[in-house]
């Protein structure tokens, strides 16, 4: 056994252990935001262990360009994608609140004046009045 096949199982292995924490974090955790926390941070960090171990497993250009890219529209993509749920799950009241240290997208909004609960009042009492 090389060094390089050692490396990449131990990237393998920390990369499944990752995997294995953010289902647990999923599952165990109480609310949606820690529970975005729990699937983003390691699942990015599992791909790049996956991916440099790729790298380690087949070094050419193809490949590494390829890795890098992967990567880089997952970096890109991973934490928007993360943000949009969060807000998403926030206005629609699936967050609890007394888990959260400052809310300062409350804040925001109050000062915006872009109440999206005005427009939820508004919808029902258009289906009350059908």
């Amino acid at each position: 056994m090389s060094a390089g096949e050692i490396v990449i199982g131990i990237l393998i292995l920390l990369s499944a252990f990752l995997s294995l924490a953010a289902g647990v974090g999923i599952v165990r955790f109480p609310d949606v935001l820690t529970r975005l926390h729990a699937a983003t941070k390691p699942q990015v960090l599992g791909l790049a262990a996956v991916l440099v171990a790729v790298v380690i497993a087949e070094p050419s250009w193809a490949v590494v360009t390829t890795a890098i890219l992967i990567m880089t529209f997952q970096l890109l993509t991973q934490p928007m994608t993360a943000h949009m749920i969060a807000r998403s799950a926030y206005r629609t009241d699936h967050v609890r609140r007394d888990l959260l240290i400052t809310d300062e997208l409350a804040r925001d909004i109050s000062e915006s004046g872009d109440d999206d609960h005005s427009d939820r009042e508004d919808e029902e009492r258009a289906d009350q009045g059908r």
